[in-house]
C-alpha cells in the first residue's frame, strides 16, 4: 500500500507542476521563470531540455556514492522543462499520460518497428 501512496503522490505532484506551468502561460508574472521561458520559445525550451538531458547522462556516470540524489535532482530538472514544452505546445499532461497507457503491454521494440513502418520519425 505504501508503494501505491507514493504512486499517487507523485501523480499528483505531476499534475499540480503541470497547473502552474499552464496557469504561467495563461497568466505569465513579470519575474517567473516559466514565463521567460516561454517567452523564449521552442529554441529556448528545446535548449534547457537538452542541457538538462545531459547532466542527467553525466550525473548516471557517477560514482554510486553521489549518484542517486543527482540523478533525482537533474531528473526533476528535465522533467520541469518537458512539461514546460508540452504546456508551451498546448498538450495536456493527460494526453502524455494516455500515449504511455496504451504502450504498457507492448515491447519497445514492437513499438518502435510500428512507428518506422508508419512512416514516424524516432526522433
Amino acid at each position: 500500500m505504501e508503494d501505491e501512496d507514493v504512486a499517487i503522490s507523485n501523480s499528483s505532484v505531476f499534475a499540480q507542476l503541470m497547473a502552474v506551468i499552464v496557469d504561467r502561460k495563461a497568466n505569465p508574472p513579470a519575474r517567473s521563470y516559466t514565463t521567460s521561458l516561454f517567452q523564449g520559445g521552442v529554441a529556448k525550451i528545446g535548449d534547457k531540455i537538452i542541457e538538462e538531458a545531459k547532466e542527467v547522462v553525466e550525473a548516471g556516470a557517477e560514482p554510486t556514492d553521489t549518484r542517486q540524489q543527482h540523478v533525482v535532482h537533474e531528473a526533476a530538472d528535465l522533467i520541469y522543462h518537458l512539461f514546460v514544452l508540452l504546456g508551451y505546445c498546448d498538450i495536456p499532461l493527460e494526453r502524455l499520460e494516455a500515449e504511455l497507457q496504451q504502450r504498457f503491454g507492448v515491447s519497445g521494440l514492437d513499438e518502435k518497428a510500428a512507428r518506422s513502418q508508419g512512416g514516424a520519425s524516432d526522433e
